[in-house]
């Protein structure tokens, strides 16, 4: 398994890169100011970074529980893993959304659905490309 500096390593550059694509593009698309979407997205990434060590480590012991193998990780896999991990942020997220944007519901949900959409294919990539720069130390002899 991957130890705690790498899991916070990981976390950060995948919250990093995703702010970075996301803030001009949501302040350009919601016609929103980039600071009054900078802290949205700011307090969303708090929370993800929050959720996804905790959600990683929770996915990791279920594998080990069901006798699977941690890596190397299937598409397949992936895909079931991004998709768990952002269904299970977007319960967490849309009150935030309400409130700060002073959107509905519904108008909350679309937009977190927005990002269940694209999240994952980004999660997918981003997930593909840390694990060739930064393999599992067990797995670089193999």
């Amino acid at each position: 398994m991957r130890t705690h500096m790498d899991r916070l390593r990981h976390t950060i550059l995948f919250e990093c890169l995703l702010l970075a694509i996301c803030i001009p593009f949501l302040s350009w698309f919601l016609h929103q100011p980039a600071g009054h979407i900078g802290a949205l997205s700011v307090m969303l990434s708090l929370a993800a970074m929050g959720w996804n060590y905790a959600y990683n480590l929770l996915f990791d012991h279920g594998l080990k529980r069901l006798g699977k193998p941690l890596y190397p990780r299937s598409l397949r896999l992936r895909i079931v893993h991004a998709c768990l991990f952002e269904l299970g942020l977007l319960f967490a997220t849309i009150p935030g959304v309400m409130y700060w944007m002073n959107y509905s519901l519904l108008q909350a949900f679309t937009l977190d659905l927005s990002f269940l959409l694209m999240v994952p294919v980004y999660t997918v990539f981003f997930n593909g490309c840390y694990d060739k720069f930064f393999p599992v130390p067990a797995l670089q002899a193999n």
